[in-house]
């Protein structure tokens, strides 16, 4: 099951063609440890698309930290070609895979470092897959706005986050910090 999202013939294209390379280079880089397929879609592309469609309807500038597979990032930019979306990835193999995986999306750069090295700022950050805590002082230098796919636990109480129940699974939530 995933969400009801209306995407244009290109944009699955643009989904399939990042699935074709992932299922390819995963077996090289150890991309993702999950590799059924239906298990892929849910958790890593109807999450990250539920992610893209709950961001602000207007051209934001993104910044996906520790971006691995490509994951919220990539389905962020394809749903959401009015934003601009950079994957930050510190290994450079999975750097290498995250640029040759996106050359066909203008609205997508990569950079291969430690998210601590960025200095640019962003409209928001989204993160999967990396604990808050060990990011949150970068994040909180770069973005005023930040979106965590994640579990249960509150991801810090000093902030008043919007806690959203993904509509498939048990324990998988969508926090939304915003300074709006």
């Amino acid at each position: 099951m995933c969400i009801e999202l209306e995407l244009s013939d290109r944009q699955i294209t643009q989904l399939e063609h990042h699935f074709n390379f992932l299922t390819r280079w995963n077996k090289i880089l150890n991309l993702t440890a999950i590799e059924d397929l239906e298990e892929t879609v849910q958790r890593h592309y109807c999450e990250s698309l539920f992610l893209g469609r709950h961001l602000p309807n207007r051209p934001l500038k993104i910044l996906d930290v520790g971006s691995g597979a490509g994951f919220p990032g990539i389905p962020v930019a394809v749903l959401r070609p009015d934003c601009t979306v950079c994957l930050v990835e510190s290994h450079q193999r999975k750097g290498v895979f995250l640029r040759e995986s996106t050359r066909s999306l203008a609205n997508l750069s990569v950079i291969s470092k430690r998210v601590e090295a960025v200095s640019d700022t962003f409209d928001w950050g989204v993160v999967r897959g990396i604990r808050y805590r060990d990011i949150e002082p970068s994040l909180n230098r770069l973005t005023p706005n930040v979106a965590l796919l994640a579990g249960e636990g509150n991801p810090n109480e000093r902030f008043t986050w919007n806690k959203i129940k993904l509509p498939w699974g048990q324990h998988r939530f969508l926090w939304l910090r915003s300074s709006l």
